[in-house]
């Protein structure tokens, strides 16, 4: 699945990886392959993603935005 992480001013990440864990204004949740298509509301907190080629993990800060899932491609829309 794809996941992107943007910013007003820039791209922070944009690659394929095998699952997301995103803070949502009602919780934490994560996304994997297949995830029913669907926009929420993030708030502050860390994104986590596993990045498919090295299986390696990271993180990202965020101070809220939102998020898209649809087919398979994930946009998250950050402050």
């Amino acid at each position: 699945m794809e996941l992107l992480i943007l910013q007003p001013d820039r791209t922070i990440f944009k690659g394929d990886v095998d699952s997301v864990n995103l803070p949502g204004a009602v919780g934490k949740f994560s996304v994997l392959k297949g995830h029913a298509q669907m926009i929420s509301t993030l708030k502050s907190g860390i994104v986590k993603y596993i990045v498919s080629e090295s299986g390696e993990e990271f993180s990202v800060s965020i101070k809220g935005g939102f998020v898209s899932i649809k087919r398979d491609i994930v946009k998250v829309c950050a402050e």
